[in-house]
């Protein structure tokens, strides 16, 4: 075909529409009626009904901190719509989640890698791919994982880029799982990069009973004949001997420095201090010659449910710090670690990781679970792990509260403010009691001073009376 015969074509094709024209007529009378039809009518057709519920029905839990203060300010909510995934995503159904000392700072505002509320907590959970995005290779759906983020596992669906996720070990629970990136990383980079941990060396290692402590003792048994010093509250000492803890100190009615000075009275090779202020200058002093201080953390800051301004102030009053001249002098070491900061070195935190795993499946650590919550609970979580009761993790868990339970709770709830209204009546009253008993003991006394006051005027008088008679003789 030329190309001088393309227009005589469009001529003709345009004189066969025109000839065609009437009799389609009543086809073209119809099509003016079609737009109201699909724009008012399309949304009610079974595939448009399906598609924007199954959007709006796409529900998932999430707990929130609403604000800094107290436990309240952490609450449950139900967020709505299926969160989309990037490339280099999955999305991951969390079963359980992981409880640090961070998510109590960050609740009071005193831990700035979270950010600001509204914000979902949360560094570390466990739980089942559900979905993968594009350019993920090495992850498929139904892939059990845990996962290290900055933030936001507290909830049941997790979106979080697939290099953050780890597979789990074979016999290893979700509840384990969510216990293992945080402390295990911590305690393992801190002995092992930091503190180059070799044998017939000796530790101390505050919170023994705690995440991190459990983690670093276990840790500390991978190497032969390291010595181990534990700080812990006496009901904890037999847990942390049994873990592998050498020497127990109970903090609360002992110096530790004391004591470790009795028992090891050159010092030490390592101390992990995650205390801060006035403990920090102790442990540096605490140091052998080519000794290491690696500094983690200041709970000393955590006082009370809200944010205590005079031990914020204490604490950063009594920060330590020291002169490159004195380190040489004294042949000593400070390192600095923070695992919320290093979250964008990810080949780092990937051979850690690799490595912890490797020591799990071969026996030599083990995650100790101190106790469960469910997401409803996590007021009660955070108490415990605040008032340090805990011996080990404490775990949330994604799996909604038995019915019966959640009926429970109000009550056992209510019993507790009960009796700690009558505790409270019972002693207002014991205080009135004895303020009554004071003043009626001050009555007395006063009624006795002025009995005496009285008998001696009497005495006096008489005494007159007896000089009266004489004067007259006289």
């Amino acid at each position: 075909m030329s190309g001088d015969d393309a227009p005589a074509q469009q001529q003709n094709a345009e004189e066969t529409k025109q000839d065609n024209k009437p009799s389609e007529e009543p086809k073209a009378e119809s099509k003016p009626e079609s737009p109201p039809v699909s724009s008012t009518e399309a949304a009610a057709t079974p595939a448009a009904t399906e598609k924007v519920p199954e959007e709006e029905q796409f529900t998932y839990r999430s707990l929130v901190l609403s604000g800094y203060g107290g436990y309240d300010k952490v609450k449950l909510q139900v967020k709505k719509g299926k969160p989309a995934l990037k490339a280099g995503e999955v999305m991951v159904r969390v079963k359980a989640c992981g409880l640090n000392f961070a998510d109590l700072l960050a609740r009071q505002g005193l831990y700035d890698r979270l950010p600001s509320p509204p914000v979902t907590p949360g560094m570390e959970c466990s739980g089942e791919i559900e979905a993968v995005g594009e350019e993920v290779t090495d992850r498929k759906v139904g892939d059990k994982v845990l996962v290290l983020n900055r933030c936001g596992l507290w909830q049941e669906v997790a979106v979080v880029p697939a290099t953050h996720t780890f597979l789990i070990p074979e016999g290893m629970t979700f509840e384990e799982a969510a216990a293992l990136p945080v402390n295990y990383i911590t305690a393992y980079m801190m002995l092992f990069d930091f503190g180059n941990l070799r044998p017939n060396q000796s530790i101390l290692i505050h919170s023994a009973a705690g995440g991190v402590g459990i983690a670093a003792t276990q840790l500390c048994q991978t190497v032969k004949d390291v010595t181990v010093f534990g700080t812990a509250s006496a009901s904890k000492h037999e847990t942390i001997s049994q873990g592998g803890v050498t020497h127990c100190i109970d903090y609360r009615t002992r110096d530790y420095v004391e004591e470790v000075r009795k028992i090891s009275p050159k010092g030490l090779d390592i101390v992990l201090d995650p205390l801060g202020g006035s403990d920090t200058h102790k442990a540096y002093n605490l140091l052998k010659p080519m000794g290491k201080l690696i500094t983690y953390g200041a709970a000393n800051m955590l006082a009370g449910q809200k944010k205590n301004l005079l031990a914020v102030a204490k604490t950063w009053y009594h920060q330590f710090s020291i002169h490159t001249l004195s380190l040489i002098q004294n042949n000593k070491s400070v390192c600095g670690f923070h695992l919320g900061y290093l979250d964008g070195e990810v080949e780092v935190i990937q051979q850690a990781m690799t490595t912890i795993l490797d020591l799990y499946r071969q026996g030599k650590i083990k995650p100790r679970i101190d106790s469960t919550y469910h997401l409803e609970q996590v007021g009660d979580a955070m108490r415990r792990m605040q008032e340090r009761n805990n011996i080990g993790k404490v775990i949330l868990i994604t799996e909604p509260m038995p019915e019966e339970e959640k009926k429970e709770e109000p009550k056992k709830e209510d019993k507790k403010e009960d009796k700690k209204k009558e505790d409270k009546k019972k002693d207002d009253k014991k205080k009135d009691d004895s303020k009554k008993e004071d003043k009626k003991e001050e009555k007395k006394k006063e009624e006795l001073k002025k009995e005496e006051k009285n008998e001696e005027k009497n005495e006096e008088k008489k005494e007159e009376k007896k000089e009266e008679p004489k004067k007259e003789d006289m």
